[in-house]
Parts: C-alpha cells; sequence; structure tokens
C-alpha cells in the first residue's frame, strides 16, 4: 500500500486534486468529510463540542451551526486549539480504519487541510501540497465562496503559512494557471510516479535507477530533503533507530554530485537491522540483496567489523541510499568522518570533486553506475583515509554519541 498525504492551502485547489486521484483509482480518505461525519447528531463528537462552546453552537434541529463555530475559532487560537483537540483524534482514528482496509497493491490518498499544522508529515510515502499564490487563494473566496477579504484572511491566518507548508511537500502541484494545467500535473504524477512507486512497494524491490553516473551542480534543498527523509525513516521503527544522518556528497554544500541522497541509519547491532528490515521496506527502503559489507579502508584483520545493511528507496522519483550500520563501527565513523572533513576542508572538497567528474567522464557510457562507484573505492583507501585521518587529529574531531536508547534521532 502507498500512502499519501495530500493538503494545501485553503482555496488552493486540492479538493480538485483529490477528485482526480480517486477518478484514477485511489482510495480517497477526505479528513474534511470524516470531521463532519464525527459531530453529527447523536455521536461523542458532538457532544464533547456542545460540552466545550455551548448549546449556542448548534442549529434549531440540534446539527452542528458550522458558521457560527467558525466565527468562533477562526478569531481565537487558542478556541481553535480545544476543538482541534476534540475533533482530530475521532478523525485520525476514522481514516485509519479505512485506510486499514485498503489492498496491498492500493494508492490510498488521505486529503488532510491540516496535515503540516498537525505534525503529520512523517506518516506518509509522499506528501503532495497543492500550491497557490496568496493573493490568488484570497480572491478565489471572496469570488467563488462569497466571503469578506477579513474572513477569507481569517481562514487564511489559522493555517500554516505558504512557506511551511510548501517546505514539506515531496511533491508540490502549482495551481496559478488553469484547471487543465492542473490536472495535467497530477496525470503525469500519478502514471510517472504514484503507480511505479505502489509496485515497487508491492514487489518489495527498489525503483529502478537506469543509466550512468550523472554530476549535477549541488542543490541547496538537498539537506532539506534528507531532513524529511530521515524523519520518515525513524517513525518507521520508534525505539530501534538510534539516529539518521545525511552523509555522503549531497551532504556536502557546495559540492557537485549524482542526485542521490544518502543517509545513515544507525543502529546498536545487526541484529536489530535485520529485525526492523520488515519495517524499512514498508516505509518505502527494501534490502538490496548482495551489499551488505563496505569496502574496509584499512588493513582491518577483521573485515566483519564492516558489515552493514543496505536498503534503496522504492520511489522512481527520488533514489535515496540508506546505509544501516552499527554506531562507533569502522564503516559508521568513516562515513561521518569523511563528510564532516569535506565540509571542513574547501581543499578536500574541490580534490573529491575533480576526481569524481575525472570517473564520470570515464564512465559516461556505462549502463549503471557500479563502474562508476567501484572505481572510486581505491581513492577512499589511498587518498580520503590519511588525509581526514590527519585533520581528525589536527582538529580534534569525534563522531556523535548517541544515547543508549533508540530514540529516533535525526542527524545532519
Amino acid at each position: 500500500m502507498l500512502k499519501i498525504g495530500l493538503t494545501g492551502g485553503i482555496a488552493s485547489g486540492k479538493s480538485l486534486v483529490a477528485s482526480r486521484l480517486q477518478e484514477l483509482g485511489a482510495v480517497l480518505i477526505d479528513a474534511d468529510a470524516i470531521a463532519r461525519q464525527v459531530v453529527e447528531p447523536g455521536t461523542p463528537g458532538l457532544e464533547r463540542v456542545v460540552e466545550a462552546f455551548g448549546q449556542g453552537i448548534l442549529d434549531q434541529d440540534g446539527r452542528l451551526d458550522r458558521p457560527q463555530l467558525g466565527s468562533i475559532v477562526f478569531r481565537d487560537a487558542r478556541q481553535r486549539e480545544v476543538l482541534n483537540g476534540i475533533i482530530h483524534p475521532l478523525v485520525r482514528e476514522a481514516a485509519a480504519a479505512i485506510a486499514a482496509a485498503a489492498g496491498a497493491g492500493d494508492i490510498v490518498v488521505q486529503d488532510i487541510p491540516l496535515l503540516v499544522e498537525t505534525g503529520q508529515v512523517s506518516n506518509f510515502h509522499l506528501v503532495l501540497v497543492v500550491d497557490a499564490p496568496d493573493d490568488v487563494r484570497l480572491q478565489r473566496m471572496v469570488e467563488f465562496r462569497g466571503m469578506t477579504p477579513a474572513d477569507a484572511r481569517s481562514r487564511m491566518a489559522a493555517q500554516a503559512t505558504r512557506q511551511v507548508r510548501n517546505a514539506a511537500a515531496d511533491v508540490l502541484l502549482s495551481n496559478a494557471g488553469t484547471r487543465e494545467e492542473l490536472l495535467a500535473q497530477v496525470d503525469a504524477l500519478w502514471e510517472q510516479r504514484l503507480v511505479p512507486f505502489v509496485e515497487n512497494l508491492r514487489r518489495g524491490v527498489r525503483a529502478s535507477r537506469p543509466g550512468a553516473a550523472v554530476m549535477v551542480p549541488a542543490d541547496a534543498t538537498w539537506s532539506t530533503q534528507a531532513e524529511r527523509l530521515a524523519a520518515r525513516i525513524a517513525a518507521s521503527a520508534p525505539g530501534e533507530i538510534l539516529a539518521v544522518d545525511h552523509i555522503g556528497s549531497t551532504s556536502v554544500p557546495g559540492l557537485a554530485a549524482k542526485d542521490v541522497i544518502d543517509l545513515q541509519l544507525a543502529v546498536t547491532d545487526l541484529g536489530t537491522a535485520d529485525r526492523i528490515a520488515p519495517l524499512l521496506t514498508a516505509a518505502g527502503y527494501p534490502a538490496v540483496p548482495h551489499a551488505n559489507a563496505d569496502t574496509p579502508k584499512s588493513a582491518d584483520p577483521d573485515p566483519r567489523r564492516w558489515e552493514k545493511r543496505f536498503h534503496a528507496n522504492a520511489d522512481p522519483g527520488r533514489p535515496v541510499n540508506l546505509h544501516v550500520r552499527v554506531a562507533g563501527s569502522p564503516g559508521w565513523r568513516y562515513a561521518l568522518q569523511f563528510r564532516d572533513w569535506l565540509r571542513a576542508e574547501p581543499s578536500a572538497l574541490a580534490i573529491y570533486e575533480a576526481h569524481k567528474r575525472e570517473l564520470a567522464a570515464k564512465h559516461a557510457e556505462d549502463h549503471g553506475t557500479t563502474g562508476y562507484a567501484d572505481a572510486k573505492e581505491p581513492w577512499f583507501t589511498d587518498v580520503a583515509w590519511p588525509l581526514m585521518n590527519e585533520w581528525s587529529d589536527r582538529t580534534g574531531w569525534q563522531p556523535p554519541s548517541y544515547s543508549s536508547s533508540a530514540d529516533g534521532k535525526r542527524g545532519q
């Protein structure tokens, strides 16, 4: 099952996207619809709302007077928190029941207006955000919903800012243009990303990555993407994961790299790594067979100390490598030391980038990246290892120390 969280500011066009995804075959869970159901007459939800806000929020038929309640909560943040504390748990419980009934090959879309505000970003394989400029949304509310500008602004102010909401997006759907343009984005997303993603999940395999290694300029959003992915991974096995750190080339500002995010998941032992493997697979990161050992970077008498577990994501739209290593092991230490060395030493960054570009050019005709990756290994041992050890001795660098209890910390 592929779990999608769909959100967007009021009047962004989210409902249109939800309807289209349902037409294409998604199982749609509409949080707004559920929120109405849980406060129908005779429900415990309505009883609790009346207890909190009084009989004045009921109409003459004993039903919830939504405009009256809205006039209270959209002008008072404390009252809004009271209402959310009643409604949101009921909505989540009902949504979870619907999702639990879905099949392994289903794409389940949860339409949640306050997804970001309620801290649910890590609950989904992907978060889709429908975006439109604030002035466009204001105009839509006034023209098509009959709101006054003041009421429209108060509704917008009750939600996360556009910047905060967009930062949570794995996929940003722009709705500043026509209806047809928005629907075309949805159709392409469904065909090119969501359908292959759910099929990979069903089969328990990583997404295909054809083609040679291609270097791209450093992307300032790599760190933000990594943080979002790390939080999602940490949430997949609470109590078992010590930390998820962003490593590799995309973790070094200014370094050109393949557009692949590498993350290191730290555990107490490889038994834990094997135990949580099914949870990582369900979270979108199936294990990759025959990739469970690092190349020792020195003459280590016990190569077993370099063992790891390797996973890669099933999402064809965002390549991610997940290295599961024991905290304190040589491979775990090397990954963090190498990252911090490159971050601290511009000359090291320049040497490494030049080496990568040279090898990428040599392997430009390859059908995959294995040749490129294998060709880099001697450099890590012969060049990087002594230089970064000298840097560590000179600066007193030490790896992070995680708490004894697994707490799912996210590193940088």
